[in-house]
């Protein structure tokens, strides 16, 4: 069973990049299809990005497109996420997230979780 720990998240101007990262371990990362998910205070779970297993096809958020970019290096077991251009409205706790059968946009098919990091960005 693999186990998903994302670090990078932080306090940022708004304008700012961060980069998050998703490292795998107990499993090897390149048999997962990859998502990164935020949750911002009082609102549910959202969909930012999502990543094939080989890195070629991938999925955003309409929020986040042109801004955001989700890639993975599978021999470092590791997936990304640069945030470009950040907003105020991008502060959540984001969380990556992995599962075995196809791309996917939703929260409720992923199987493994990640505990989250914090990203704020300051108007």
């Amino acid at each position: 069973q693999v186990q998903l720990a994302e670090s990078g998240g932080g306090l940022v101007q708004a304008g700012g990049s961060l980069r998050l990262s998703c490292a795998a371990s107990g499993g090897t990362l390149s048999t997962y299809y990859m998502g990164w998910f935020r949750q911002a205070p009082g609102k549910g779970r959202e969909f930012v990005a999502a990543i094939n297993r080989r890195g070629g096809d991938t999925r955003y958020a309409d929020s986040v497109k042109g801004r955001f970019t989700i890639s993975r290096d599978n021999a470092k077991n590791t997936v990304y996420l640069q945030m470009n251009s950040l907003k105020p409205e991008d502060t959540a706790v984001y969380y990556c997230a992995a599962r075995w059968a196809g791309i996917a946009t939703v929260w409720e098919v992923y199987n493994y979780w990640g505990q989250g990091t914090q990203v704020t960005v300051s108007s």
